[in-house]
This record gives structure tokens, C-alpha cells and sequence, in this order.
């Protein structure tokens, strides 16, 4: 089976597709355009954020292209994210909003994007407090039919197992975190596995430049032993151990390489992968109480 059609069914009964389109950055007219060349060749689930700013491009261009591609809404899978800065009560409010962005009847899966709040320090215990709340007016939500599963993003083993033990019976269904070779947890995995819980991987191609992991020697070497490319290499890292990506892409041939993960890393270039120096590009969630 294409890897463009593989999904993962979630706590919630619902299925996800292991691959996806991250938006960051996409913006404006940008939006409409790479989104019709994702659909054309396969792509049925793209990631958002409320600080993307992209919502509403967004909404409007799948409004526009999917009776385009002869789709309707139950057809795509559509995510977006709280906004660090509304945590606590207003949280349902910020997802109904969202919600209106996206112009698309029903979210099939709302995160909360940070643990820590930008009202507060991040070494403040009103941290746990206000993500607590967060959570239980998000069930709220999921109750009104507003979302269709409820996840997180940037939860470290602590933040996770925090929230696993006062939930209001809803279990989060995913974890987004930054994932590749240059930066994994094999604490976390081992209790997302063990709880049922999906990670998918943000920025699963590194950084940008010279930094990017994109140019590093042994992911290079791995790509052309295979006759694959870097980007796919890391790709099929993260898909070989259950790991779901977002990698973002504009043009048409990255679009369609980024799908194209059917093949199988042997283990001991796994093995050399899982040992490339440690970098994170992104947030340091470790540091939020």
C-alpha cells in the first residue's frame, strides 16, 4: 500500500494519516497554491497552528479546491493548535475560533501546542494549572461535537503522565514533537506506545541551511546507498518506528517525494542514524514546569 494512504487509528476511533502537511510559514497566496499541488498528488491531512496565521488562507483554499479535487470535507483531516497565550478557560473559545478560521464544520483534531503559558514564567507551577484547565474545557468541546479528538504537542514523559492522571476521561490521542535523528526520547516513545498514544513528528527534516539535517554526512550516505533522497531517508526514520510526520513542502517534486517512503532502512543504518549528534532546532519543552 502507498504510504500515502496508510493511517494510524487513534484512541478516539479515528484514523489519521501518517502523513501529512505541515503549513508553518505557508502563508497568503502561498497557501492556496501549494495546497492544490498537496491534494493532486495524495495529500488528505495538513497541520495548522492559531500562531501560523494561516487559518483563514487556509479555510479559503480548502473551500475553493476540494470540490476541485472531487473531495468533501469527510475526505481531509484537519488540525490546528491552541495558542500558548490561551490556556485556561478560554481555550474552548480559541478552538471555536479556529474553528471559524478553518471554515470546516468540525476539527478532527485540536492540540495543545505548548505546556507552559505565555501569561506565566515557564518555571511557574501555574503552568500545570492552567494546561489542566485547558484540558477539561477542550472536553467540553469534543463533547459538543465541536473536535473530533483531542491531543498535545511539546509533552515531555512529565507533562504527559501529569495529564494522563487527571484527563476527565478523554486520553490525548497524539503528541507532536520535534523528531529525527538529531533529536528523539526513547523515554517518551516508549510511553506513548504504552499508553496508545501517536507521536508525529514536527521539523522531521531538521533544521534549515547548513544546519539542516538534510546535508549531514551519514544521512547523505544512507540516501545514496538506497538510491533514496536525504528528505526521504529521515521521513522513513520517523515511519519505520510508528513515528507520523508533517514535513512542509511547496513545490510539486517535494510534495510527491515526501509520499514516496514504501522501502525499508536496514537496521544498521537505523542504528547509524540513531547515533548522529544530538541538535534541537526548535522549543526546548524540558525546561517548562
Amino acid at each position: 500500500m502507498s504510504n500515502k494512504f496508510a493511517t494510524f487509528k487513534m484512541l478516539s476511533g479515528y484514523s489519521i494519516p501518517l502523513t501529512g502537511l505541515g503549513t508553518y510559514l505557508i502563508e497568503g497566496d502561498d497557501v492556496l497554491k501549494t495546497l492544490d499541488k498537496a491534494l493532486a498528488v495524495g495529500y488528505r491531512a495538513f497541520d495548522t497552528a492559531a500562531m501560523y496565521g494561516n487559518e483563514k488562507d487556509i479555510g479559503s483554499a480548502l473551500k475553493e479546491l476540494l470540490p476541485k479535487h472531487n473531495l468533501n470535507r469527510e475526505d481531509i483531516f484537519i488540525q490546528t493548535k491552541l495558542n500558548p497565550s490561551d490556556h485556561g478557560n478560554v481555550a474552548k473559545t480559541a478552538l471555536e475560533k479556529s474553528l471559524k478560521n478553518l471554515q470546516c464544520g468540525y476539527l478532527d483534531l485540536y492540540l495543545i501546542h505548548w505546556p507552559g503559558s505565555y501569561t506565566v514564567s515557564s518555571r511557574s507551577e501555574e503552568n500545570l494549572k492552567l494546561r489542566t484547565a485547558s484540558w477539561a474545557t477542550l472536553v467540553e468541546a469534543k463533547e459538543a461535537g465541536l473536535v473530533r479528538s483531542l491531543g498535545v504537542s511539546n509533552y515531555i514523559p512529565r507533562h504527559l503522565n501529569q495529564l494522563l492522571s487527571n484527563c476527565y476521561g478523554v486520553k490525548p490521542v497524539l503528541n507532536q514533537m520535534e523528531w529525527h535523528p538529531g533529536c528523539y526520547d526513547n523515554e517518551l516513545k516508549q510511553l506513548c506506545d504504552k499508553e496508545g498514544i501517536l507521536l508525529q513528528a514536527y521539523m522531521p527534516l531538521g533544521g534549515n541551511g547548513n544546519l539542516s539535517l538534510l546535508r549531514d554526512n551519514v544521512v547523505t550516505s544512507v540516501a545514496k546507498q538506497l538510491g533514496k533522497t536525504p528528505a526521504q531517508v529521515l521521513l522513513r526514520w520517523c515511519l519505520q518506528q510508528n513515528v507520523a510526520v508533517i514535513p512542509k513542502g511547496r513545490s510539486m517534486e517535494h510534495l510527491k517525494d515526501n509520499l514516496e517512503t514504501d522501502f525499508i532502512i536496514p537496521e544498521s543504518d537505523m542504528k547509524l542514524l540513531n547515533n548522529i549528534d544530538k541538535v534541537r532546532f526548535d522549543w526546548n519543552p524540558y525546561s517548562v514546569l
